[in-house]
Parts: C-alpha cells; sequence; structure tokens
C-alpha cells in the first residue's frame, strides 16, 4: 500500500491503557470466557499486563489448539461485557483536541480487534481521523508509516518499538503495565506520567 500523504503534524495512539483504560471491560469479557468455557482465568492478572495481541494471553489459559477458536468468541462476546465498564483514561480527549485544534490529524494503532477498538472510540466520543486493529510492537511501524504519523504515543514497551520502526518520535505514558524505566530502556523518546501532561508538551514541542 502506497503511503498516504504526511500532514504537518499526525499523531498516532495506541488504545489500552493509554487512551483508555479497558481493564473493567477486559476482567468482565475474561470472566464471562471463564464461566462459559469452564476454565479458570485469573482476570486480575490478565489486565495487569495489557498490551499484546488477545492470543498471546489466551495462551497462557487454553491448550493452543484451541486458542483460535477461543479468541473468536473472546471477540463476540468482548461488545456486551466490555464497552461500558472502560473509560477514557484522564487527558486523553484533551491531548486529541489538541492535535485537532493545530489543524493536526489522530490515528489509533492498536493490537485490539478493531471493531472492538471502533465501539470503544464511539462510546467515548472520541474521534480518530482512522482506527487499525490487529497490529502488535514491530508491526504497528506499517500504519504509522503508511499514516505518515511523526509522533506515536503508547503504553508498553512494544509501543515504543513499533515508534522507533517506523521513524517516528516516542511519546511514552506510564499508564500501563510498563514503568518509565522500562519504557526508556526500550528507546522512548518521552516519558510523560499521563496524557494529561501530553497537550503541555505538544505545545512545546510545536514551539521549537
Amino acid at each position: 500500500m502506497d503511503a498516504m500523504p504526511s500532514h504537518p503534524l499526525t499523531v498516532g495512539f495506541d488504545l489500552d491503557m493509554t487512551l483508555i483504560d479497558t481493564r473493567p471491560g477486559i476482567k468482565a469479557a475474561y470472566l464471562a470466557l471463564s464461566a462459559e468455557t469452564g476454565t479458570p482465568i485469573d482476570a486480575d492478572l490478565v489486565v495487569s499486563r495489557l498490551g499484546p495481541p488477545v492470543e498471546e494471553e489466551l495462551r497462557n489459559w487454553f491448550p493452543h489448539a484451541s486458542v483460535p477458536a477461543t479468541a473468536d468468541r473472546y471477540r463476540e462476546i468482548y461488545p456486551t461485557h466490555a464497552i461500558a465498564p472502560s473509560l477514557a483514561l484522564p487527558g486523553a480527549r484533551e491531548s486529541v483536541a489538541a492535535i485537532h485544534e493545530r489543524g493536526g490529524r489522530t490515528v489509533v494503532v492498536t493490537a485490539k480487534y478493531r471493531p472492538s477498538a471502533e465501539l470503544h472510540l464511539t462510546h467515548l466520543g472520541i474521534e480518530p481521523g482512522a482506527i487499525i486493529g490487529g497490529l502488535w510492537a514491530e508491526a504497528k511501524a506499517r500504519a504509522l508509516r503508511e499514516h505518515g504519523a511523526h509522533i506515536y504515543v503508547g503504553d508498553h514497551t512494544g509501543d515504543v518499538r513499533g515508534a522507533r520502526t517506523a521513524g517516528a518520535l516516542s511519546v511514552a505514558v506510564t499508564t500501563g503495565p510498563c514503568d518509565a524505566q522500562e519504557l526508556r530502556e526500550a528507546g522512548a523518546d518521552v516519558i510523560l506520567s499521563s496524557l494529561e501532561e501530553f497537550p503541555a508538551w505538544l505545545e512545546e514541542y510545536m514551539g521549537r
């Protein structure tokens, strides 16, 4: 696919634990999956390490041969259990608005199943220019390049790797499972405690 024309300010965002606190919803979905399948799942442990694709997590609880079908079932029940309890993280709406107010463009690039990501964002009234799902870590670079993203904001070391692979500035927030040291060691260019700090950082960055 040819790269899209680059906007002077195009910013990519991860979804889970960057824009949205999906822990309550994902926990509810895993508890429902556990009840349906009769397979014990430590849902609190699951939501403590969000980031990788659901298949990677399911391999911890189900025989490998059953993981693809189980992942499909998880995605089927996800809208019923996971959308309503999941809230925007502090600063998420303001960060997206700060980019749009500057005439910039936002894209969400996530490992989550795209229809689920769309449901979350619609429910919360957050409107990026594009939503790309099913990409994790270095694979995120493909979408970031295609959409001409200069900055990628995420909470996981996998997000840092994706940004670096794409040649984008890696802005990391410590609202997810990775702390500042882990993100720094992974190569993050900027580390913020949350998206509440992003609009001020963006103003400074654009003023350079």
